[in-house]
């Protein structure tokens, strides 16, 4: 069950991370106030109804276009980046006595010696619990 517990945080933990750094563009398109589509990591194609520029260069009489577009950028944070090269003398000194401490954990598990590795067990002759049996009559 803890094992289990461990992942599930470590999973969320991730996403966590993964959500919090990840930056995104949301494109709004409005048609006069109504929302008309909605589109992220795209631009929005809109409805249809985009003026377009007139095809004679004395025209002076413009009409203002009723659509308009928006985009909305959520930034991700960047502080999630460590500089090693600014590390404190104290941080040093937990940093070495950390590695020796974990490399000289297990320095005395190879002396562990069993000495009946060698030996293989007897060989059955007689049924020992034949021999110690009682029997009520």
């Amino acid at each position: 069950m803890k094992k289990v517990l461990h992942k599930i945080m470590a999973f969320a933990m991730a996403f966590v991370v993964l959500f919090s750094t990840m930056s995104f563009t949301v494109n709004m398109h409005y048609c006069g106030d109504t929302l008309v589509e909605t589109a992220i990591f795209h631009k929005a194609k809109g409805c249809g109804m985009e003026m377009e520029k007139p095809s004679t260069e004395g025209c002076s009489i413009t009409k203002k276009n009723c659509c308009d577009d928006k985009q909305l950028a959520i930034e991700g944070q960047d502080e999630l980046q460590l500089q090693v090269d600014k590390i404190t003398f104290e941080q040093q000194v937990f940093l070495a006595s950390f590695v020796y401490t974990y490399i000289n954990l297990f320095e005395g598990l190879e002396k562990n010696v069993t000495a009946y590795e060698e030996y293989k067990p007897p060989l059955v002759i007689r049924r020992i619990y034949k021999i110690d049996e009682t029997y009520l009559i």
